[in-house]
This record gives structure tokens, C-alpha cells and sequence, in this order.
């Protein structure tokens, strides 16, 4: 997995199977014995489940970063198998298993990369997974939740640092959303784990062999943002 800029690439995660890049196209030449086929294991890093999923990144045009909920350490494999086609069931022709990269000391990221020099300006790490959108303001504020403590985190666009964070009754998942009402700016998300995130959450206990426990969700918290008086 890597971020693209003019002339060159940069990999935010991990990776063993991009080989090259075209720095015009974008588009990527493989490391063929990371190919899996019908009967043929192969072992990778990225797994789908690693690098940078669905959950959406943001950009900030005034720090001229981009911030994205990133998983490090995250590899897998898979070997393709002679499959028959039931209707309504799955269909891959292939089993796939997640693994731990060996050297990895935490999973979960988010990252800030400034788009005008290709660099990594800071990171935060997370001991689990990240499955949190991002959203950033033009008061250089990142806001995020994403990870099974349930914590939702508000932090220094610039530097990455956490301003402050409040724990809520759920895993966070839901994209975060801003408005303004008499003046005032707040910053709304829904909390409530599930789908991807839990499913994660509970291949990483079976690998760690722990047991992890985030209560089922489903409310809208709704925060107000205080105006700094100069």
C-alpha cells in the first residue's frame, strides 16, 4: 500500500507484493510468487484487511495534509480452491486467513501526510485497529473514532497531538460531521461497533488470544466546540 505524489511513491503500511509503481498511471506491477492460485498458498502483506480500508480519510486544504485511518501489521493468505456456485452463499473460490506481521509492536494508525512534499508528518498509533473516518476542520482540528477502547478523539491537525477525547458508549464507526447553529460549530458521530470492525476485532483475539468486549450501539453524540477568545 502506498501514497502516490508526482515522480514517486511512498508505502504508509508494510507492503511485500507492489514491486514497482507507474508514477503516471498509478498503476502497480506484483511480485508474481504473491499471486495466489487454485492450490498455490500465497503469503502477503497487506492482507484486505490491512493498509487502508473503507472507512474514508480526509483532506486538509489550509494544512495541506492528508489524514488516514491506516492498519499496520495486518498480512494474510490465501490459496484459491475448486468451488461450486451456491446461490445466496458467499463466493470467493478461495480461503483466505488474516496473520500478524512478527516485527509489528501495534496495529491501529492515523497518519498526516502533506501532499506537497510526499512526507509522513506524524502518526499516531493505536494497539488495535483503526476503523474510524476522519474528519478535519479549518480550526486545525482532526476528529476521529474508529478504535474498540470506544474513545472519540479530537486532535492538533499541525502536530497530531490529542486535545481531548471522550470515551462513548460504543465503538466508533460512524463518519463524523460538522455544522454551525447561532455561531456556535459542533461536531456530531454516531457511535455503534459492528460489521467490519467487530469482525476484525475478533480474528485479532483469536490470533492474540485475548477476548475483547465492545458493547452493541447506536447513539448520536453531539459535541460543542468552544470559541478561543484572543
Amino acid at each position: 500500500m502506498s501514497v502516490l505524489f508526482e515522480g514517486s511513491t511512498q508505502p504508509f503500511v508494510y507492503q511485500d507484493v507492489f514491486t514497482s509503481l507507474d508514477p503516471d498511471t498509478g498503476r502497480p506491477t506484483y511480485d508474481e510468487d504473491k499471486k495466489p492460485g487454485t492450490g498455490k498458498l500465497a503469503a502477503f502483506c497487506p492482507s484486505l484487511w490491512g493498509g487502508k480500508d473503507w472507512p474514508p480519510a480526509a483532506y486538509n486544504p489550509i494544512t495541506g495534509l492528508l489524514y488516514i485511518p491506516a492498519n499496520e501489521s495486518l498480512c494474510g493468505t490465501s490459496v484459491g480452491e475448486e468451488f461450486v456456485y451456491t446461490p445466496g452463499r458467499s463466493f470467493t473460490g478461495a480461503d483466505a486467513e488474516m496473520t500478524l506481521h512478527p516485527d509489528g509492536d501495534h496495529i491501529g494508525e492515523l497518519q498526516a501526510w502533506d501532499m506537497n512534499t510526499g512526507e509522513e508528518v506524524w502518526t499516531h498509533e493505536f494497539p488495535s485497529h483503526n476503523w474510524g473516518p476522519v474528519l478535519t476542520t479549518a480550526g486545525n482540528l482532526v476528529f476521529a473514532g474508529g478504535t474498540d477502547d470506544r474513545y472519540f478523539r479530537a486532535f492538533d491537525a499541525r502536530t497530531g497531538e490529542v486535545l481531548c477525547q471522550q470515551r462513548t458508549n460504543s465503538g466508533i464507526i460512524g463518519v463524523p460531521s460538522t455544522y454551525e447553529i447561532d455561531g456556535v460549530q459542533y461536531v456530531a458521530v454516531q457511535s455503534g461497533w459492528g460489521v467490519d470492525a467487530r469482525s476484525m476485532g475478533g480474528r485479532l483475539d483469536e490470533l492474540r488470544g485475548t477476548e475483547t468486549h465492545v458493547p452493541e450501539g447506536g447513539v448520536v453524540w453531539v459535541f460543542a466546540l468552544k470559541r478561543e477568545l484572543n
